[in-house]
């Protein structure tokens, strides 16, 4: 059997080997999910909630666990693993609501009533990305499950450990065997069979645009409902008129958290083009103070990226580019990379192409107008930032801007909360919110006659 070799991207240590699922055991998986799920939807709405409520309570005792966990296959700050971690059993506890609010409605009509049910796919295929393994793999197993449906869940091959002691933590909390599955292996292996299973109903996909257009062409075969969060190359738009001081001093969270490898990251930031020079004497100082190093420090804020593969990668994009300047990175062992900062014409490849690292492209503007239209001068559209005192001016460009998740004056994207997802070539659909539910439902409409 093959499998994958797990390497803490800090010090390039080998952490575990983990065997492949193959083919046959993704179709037994399903086949166990199936009778699962059955008696999972015929619970009470409240016994499954007190499921998932249970559920969160042992993902809250193992959130140490779960961090160290991260800080050592992902090589994500403690700090930052810690909040993941959090969020984990945060979005299960906001899911452990939802089963006893899944109302249909009662629709007046002639001749008797109708009414309406919101009732569970089935089986859901859950493929997450590497750079969030816990808290992205929780936006789709939550809210699945709290809607009555069974889940099998794919890590990626580089980062599947914190996924799969969830799966444990799933069962540990009491939650019915085989109901939420996680099946570590190939993307070509057990992804492509999620997608092309007729008892598989759905597919969550979070990863890069090239592979989600595959993953939606697929599911259109069987014109399979999809959820599909792809890339960005976010904007932060800077105004004249903007606390200069605090956009510039958080800038660097907006790109450099996560070495940059977030589809939400801030990787192109427009400053209006009169106050240009000053932001970057602000800016400049906020880059170089931004601490990279172990990830297990707790004052760290950045840590390595994810493979040496991933790291050429962003290092490709350099070739050539115009560096205004640079932070600083341990060296020796691990894939680290300073935090840089360029200067590019607005055509250039680095200022277009999503590249998933600590890399940020500063573009200037000239009016609002202007703004606006480079900031969705993109083929994505996921998140970004606007930063101005002018509350009409906030208003205006935030509906300007072509984008599923903005913030004014702060970088906030994530809430569990609140809905979550991209326009554009960044995705399809939403995830979290108070409807995060409904898309793992089928409305079913039911008339009764008075005859």
């Amino acid at each position: 059997m093959s499998s994958t070799t797990v390497i803490n991207p800090a010090d390039e240590s080998v952490i575990a080997e983990v065997p492949h699922t193959p083919l046959e055991a993704v179709d037994e998986a399903v086949a166990r999910a199936i009778i699962a799920q059955r008696s999972w939807a015929a619970l009470a709405p409240a016994d499954r909630a007190r499921a998932l409520r249970r559920f969160a309570e042992t993902v809250d005792g193992a959130v140490e666990e779960l961090a160290a966990l991260e800080v050592q296959n992902s090589g994500h700050p403690i700090g930052s693993a810690r909040w993941e971690a959090g969020h984990v059993r945060d979005v299960l506890n906001f899911a452990s609501g939802m089963p006893e609010r899944l109302n249909g409605a009662q629709i007046p009509v002639a001749g008797g009533i109708d009414v309406t049910f919101h009732e569970p796919l089935g089986v859901v295929g859950v493929i997450v990305p590497w750079n969030f393994p816990m808290t992205i793999a929780s936006w789709g197993f939550a809210p699945a499950l709290a809607a009555g449906n069974a889940v099998l869940l794919k890590p990626a091959d580089w980062t599947p450990l914190t996924a799969m002691r969830l799966g444990e933590l799933a069962l540990e909390s009491g939650l019915p065997e085989h109901l939420f599955q996680v099946l570590p292996g190939r993307g070509s292996v057990v992804g492509e069979r999620f997608v092309t299973h007729p008892e598989v109903r759905k597919i969550v996909f979070t990863g890069s645009t090239e592979v989600g257009k595959r993953v939606a062409a697929g599911c259109a075969e069987q014109v399979k409902p999809v959820t599909l969060e792809l890339g960005g190359k976010s904007a932060n738009i800077v105004f004249a008129d903007a606390d200069l001081e605090k956009a510039a001093s958080t800038a660097p969270g907006s790109v450099f958290d996560n070495a940059g490898q977030d589809c939400c990251a801030r990787s192109r930031l427009l400053v209006e083009r009169s106050v240009l020079e000053r932001f970057l004497e602000l800016l400049e100082p906020a880059v170089q103070a931004w601490k990279v190093g172990d990830p297990a420090d707790e004052t760290t804020e950045m840590g390595p990226l994810v493979s040496a593969a991933h790291r050429d990668s962003v290092l490709g994009f350099l070739d050539d580019a115009p560096v205004a300047f640079r932070g600083t990175a341990p060296d020796g062992a691990g894939y680290w990379m300073a935090p840089t900062v360029l200067l590019p014409s607005r055509d250039d490849r680095v200022a277009t192409e999503e590249i998933f690292g600590p890399v940020v492209s500063v573009l200037p503007f000239d009016d609002e107008a202007d703004a606006i239209a480079l900031a969705n001068s993109s083929i994505y559209g996921l998140s970004g930032s606007i930063w101005t005192r002018d509350l009409g001016r906030g208003i205006r460009v935030a509906r300007g801007v072509e984008s599923g998740n903005l913030s004014v004056n702060s970088h906030s994207s994530v809430r569990y909360t609140t809905p979550f997802g991209g326009m554009k070539q960044s995705g399809l659909g939403r995830e979290l919110g108070p409807d995060a539910a409904l898309p793992f439902t089928e409305t079913k409409n039911v008339f009764f006659s008075q005859e």
